[in-house]
């Protein structure tokens, strides 16, 4: 353990960060897997259920990039993607 005051402030500080990021990271999944099972499941979603859900995704992994947990690239890959398999699901139960 350290003796010098300052990294014993640090310790604290990186723990408190460590918990509250893996936190955050965990609600990012959570988020993921739920827009997952709306656009995936097999009951059939409303259109609006999809992009609701969806849209607590965006605000999560967007506070999340703000923050700086994660990078903001990797916010914007995770969203690109997701939007894709939303809109195909959009636009197919559009057609059907």
């Amino acid at each position: 353990m350290a003796n010098i005051k300052q990294q014993k402030k640090r310790n604290l500080q990186n723990e408190r960060n460590r918990v509250r990021n893996s936190q955050v990271k965990s609600a990012i999944r959570t988020a993921v897997k739920k827009v997952l099972k709306t656009v995936e499941g097999k009951e059939q979603k409303e259109e609006s259920v999809i992009l609701e859900t969806f849209k607590n995704f965006v605000k999560t992994i967007d506070t999340a990039a703000g923050k700086g947990i994660i990078k903001k690239e990797t916010a914007a890959r995770k969203k690109s993607r997701m939007a894709k398999k939303v809109n195909a699901a959009v636009a197919a139960k559009k057609t059907a």
